[in-house]
């Protein structure tokens, strides 16, 4: 698995956290934009957008247009920087503190994956509801594994399966992660880098060409997703962190 970058979304406003530069806010000893390019750091390059803090050698940084413009401007502003040669790309939220490099390249393993049909007599899965997005309120998090509740959980006793989706022999344009209630996880995902650029332009079509304000669900509109589902007695990889409780928990789960 060669030619992959990474993009990581350093912007937003953190309004439940008062409004601090949340990607700075430290879990573990390191701040969790640390933590997340170290999560992708086998990868050829690293993106970061919105950030103006310090970051590793060789992270390259830039801005959504216009600032503020949410994640959709802020991935399209990354991808400009790509390499020609770039084939897929993971996009990631930077308030991922518990990703590792584990849980990237299970991702890229399941978008590689080969595709299966769906029998035609079997009737299609129950989707889950595109509509929440992560600017939504956060849902109680009542889906993790009762074992979690313990500080010795770590990411390295994960376990993973790739969920039964409907392919119907059309090639995945993305593979994500999705939560206990099947909720996928948009900002924790590796794209096709050409599925992403026409799903950019085709979003913008349909906003007279702004990229402002737009949803990520909107990128999904007609795309075969592989969803990755996750289950162990270690905290999931896709766990965001929007409040201070929030980043208590993961504080608690790198002890």
């Amino acid at each position: 698995m060669t030619g992959y970058a990474a993009i990581v979304l350093a912007g937003g406003a953190a309004r439940r956290m008062g409004g601090v530069d949340k990607p700075a806010r430290a879990v573990g000893g390191r701040s969790m934009l640390h933590r997340v390019l170290a999560a992708v750091a086998d990868a050829d390059q690293r993106i970061v957008v919105g950030s103006s803090g310090p970051v590793p050698e060789g992270v390259r940084t830039t801005r959504e247009e216009p600032p503020g413009g949410g994640p959709v401007a802020a991935t399209a502003a990354g991808l400009a920087l790509l390499d020609s040669g770039t084939t897929t790309v993971a996009l990631l939220a930077a308030d991922l503190p518990l990703l590792t490099a584990a849980a990237v390249t299970e991702l890229r393993r399941a978008l590689d994956a080969p595709v299966v049909d769906r029998p035609r007599d079997d009737p299609p899965p129950v989707r889950d509801d595109p509509s929440r997005v992560r600017d939504d309120p956060p849902p109680v998090r009542d889906d993790l594994p009762p074992a979690l509740d313990g500080p010795s959980a770590g990411p390295a006793d994960a376990q993973t399966a790739v969920r039964p989706d409907v392919l119907d022999g059309r090639t995945p344009a993305l593979a994500c992660w999705v939560d206990g209630n099947g909720r996928r996880q948009h900002l924790c995902a590796i794209w096709r880098v050409p599925a992403l650029r026409a799903a950019l332009d085709r979003l913008a079509a349909t906003r007279g060409g702004s990229l402002d304000g737009a949803p990520v669900r909107g990128l999904l509109t007609g795309l075969v997703v592989r969803e990755v589902s996750w289950s162990g007695s270690g905290p999931p990889p896709w766990f965001d962190c929007d409040t201070d409780e929030d980043v208590r928990q993961a504080e608690e789960w790198t002890r």
